[in-house]
């Protein structure tokens, strides 16, 4: 009898724990997200704090694939809730380049642009400047190229505006639902502010997190509106969220050629500039950001729940 109770429960428990993803997926997707980029994110922090060696493996080639976490996570749940069907329709919003020409511009050039105006309005940011290093243009285009495979756009977008955005806008409307996503995604990064990637590491104290953490957690909340808004009226198209991710990281090469400590050592400029545009985008749209429920796909949505 005891044998025969242990097999039903093998049987069922499988089917019970879809059932429990499908009805949880926003919940599932963030557990997963966090787990997967948080644990391969520990031999990054290791590596510099010299507890590992820090070698190009332990902390270049770790910090890269951390970052597909939330694709990662995304896939997992796309495929227990809506099977083949589900992922064959994430995956054609990969290939949605048709968009207006206008967003083109926005990105490759107005984000650059923004960036570049909030280091300007910062008293003495402007006359910090060096002078362009040669062959500027090339060095920037194979920069580009590289963040965009490999820099953390094309690991996260397909999770955070590819799966989640969708359907955190479809349950908590499109201003709350994507603030919600801004807090879980700056949250994300935390591991971050143990290494230089944000300025953390051995001998900083803890000025990454009373200092960097705050102005990163308002350069975020503003980014995620603006992803939302660029999302909502392109259709959806995940290219174009890895796109803009990409163009905004890839400004670093131009961030690096002012000496100011105000440019070098805090994301206050880009949290000046993104957040009026994000502000901006908030009233002109009266905190809809373009999103229309009518043209939403229909989706297996997930609450949030604890």
């Amino acid at each position: 009898m005891n044998t025969s109770m242990n097999s039903s429960r093998s049987t069922t428990s499988p089917r019970s724990l879809q059932q429990l993803i499908r009805q949880h997926s926003l919940l599932f997707f963030f557990l997963m997200a966090y787990a997967f980029s948080w644990i391969l994110s520990i031999p990054v922090v290791l590596s510099e704090w010299h507890i590992l060696p820090k070698t190009a493996f332990t902390f270049n080639f770790f910090f890269i694939i951390k970052s597909f976490g939330p694709f990662l996570a995304a896939y997992i749940i796309i495929r227990i809730t809506e099977g083949k069907e589900g992922w064959r329709a994430l995956r054609s919003r990969f290939t949605l380049f048709r968009v207006g020409w206008q967003w083109y511009v926005f990105i490759l050039l107005g984000i650059p642009a923004l960036l570049l105006l909030g280091i300007i309005v910062l008293p003495g940011a402007l006359a910090s400047f060096q002078s362009l290093p040669p062959h500027f243009p090339i060095i920037y285009l194979v920069s580009f190229i590289f963040i965009f495979f490999g820099g953390g756009p094309l690991g996260e977008e397909p999770g955070w505006r590819g799966f989640a955005l969708p359907r955190m806008q479809s349950r908590y409307g499109a201003l709350w639902g994507t603030l919600l996503l801004g807090i879980l995604w700056t949250f994300w990064h935390l591991p971050d502010f143990f290494t230089s990637a944000q300025k953390g590491g051995p001998g900083t104290g803890l000025y990454p997190f009373y200092y960097g953490l705050p102005v990163f957690f308002l350069e975020v909340m503003a980014l995620a509106i603006i992803f939302t808004w660029v999302f909502n009226h392109t259709e959806g198209s995940i290219f174009i969220a890895i796109l803009l991710h990409t163009s905004y990281n890839a400004f670093g090469i131009m961030q690096s050629l002012f000496s100011a400590q105000i440019v070098t050592n805090t994301d206050l400029p880009f949290a000046i500039s993104t957040g009026v545009l994000a502000l901006l985008i908030v009233i002109l749209t009266r905190g809809q950001l373009g999103y229309q429920p009518r043209h939403e796909p229909p989706l297996s949505l997930g609450k949030i729940e604890v």
